[in-house]
């Protein structure tokens, strides 16, 4: 695997046949990894991309504290049949004077868009950077992001980009919590508490999930008519907050 840190040497890399691509923040869990061997199976190159994106973070938020650890990364990433490793510096994304954003308008502004204001023009643009710098032919991100996937997904219809995004079921804990590297900051007996958002999405009823989550800091639970539609909820636990959702239509394709 090489690790690669300037744009101008990943597009100078050889390429041959279909290339996958992953987007990732690091701090790689079973989640990252299955994307990573999706990409495997179904590409000839496979790229993955690690950095903390700071236009997805709001004010107050954890980028200073989100996990991070390059190397142990770097190992699973290798492990797994990545090919290359993208791991550019902030300012190789943006650069100073950079003032060109990407906003999904509709998408964007509700669910996570109302609570962490301007994270989708944060991801969007990065997103679409990543695809514009790496060319790739499918692009892998997680069920458990299924607001994510839906802007990713209008934005490359909107704008006429030729990636194919595919989306990979949610990997869960044995306990049934959806794997997260925001789940490290978790005590045990919030991690305890956590599990009531799994088991209150699995009734696939807004109502009775919201009562199940009752005693949790609740931001929203409501049916998303995504592709495909989804019951999705965001809860605070401690300083944590957590997402996650259920399938009611079909599981990913």
């Amino acid at each position: 695997m090489k690790i690669v840190r300037a744009i101008a040497d990943l597009r100078a890399e050889p390429r041959e046949g279909t290339v996958g691509l992953v987007p990732t923040m690091g701090a790689f869990h079973e989640g990252h990894l299955a994307l990573f061997r999706a990409a495997r199976e179904e590409n000839d190159l496979v790229v993955a991309s690690l950095f903390v994106n700071p236009a997805q973070f709001g004010a107050g938020e954890d980028l200073d504290s989100y996990p991070r650890d390059a190397a142990r990364d770097a190992k699973a990433a290798e492990e797994t049949g990545v090919d290359i490793l993208f791991t550019p510096a902030t300012d190789e994304l943006y650069p100073p004077g950079f003032q060109t954003w990407v906003e999904v308008e509709e998408l964007g502004s509700r669910l996570e868009g109302e609570h962490r204001p301007g994270h989708f023009r944060g991801v969007a643009t990065i997103c679409l950077k990543l695809f514009n710098i790496v060319r790739p032919d499918r692009a892998y991100f997680g069920q458990k992001d299924a607001q994510q996937v839906a802007v990713i997904r209008r934005m490359v219809r909107d704008l006429d980009h030729e990636v194919e995004i595919r989306v990979v079921a949610i990997i869960r804990d044995a306990d049934g919590l959806a794997l997260s590297s925001r789940n490290a900051y978790l005590s045990p007996e919030e991690r305890e508490r956590a599990l009531a958002l799994p088991r209150a999405l699995a009734t696939k009823d807004p109502a009775q999930a919201r009562a199940r989550l009752n005693g949790l800091d609740v931001d929203y639970v409501e049916v998303a008519d995504f592709e495909p539609r989804v019951l999705v909820a965001a809860v605070r636990v401690g300083k944590t907050r957590l997402i996650d959702n259920v399938v009611l239509d079909k599981e990913p394709a």
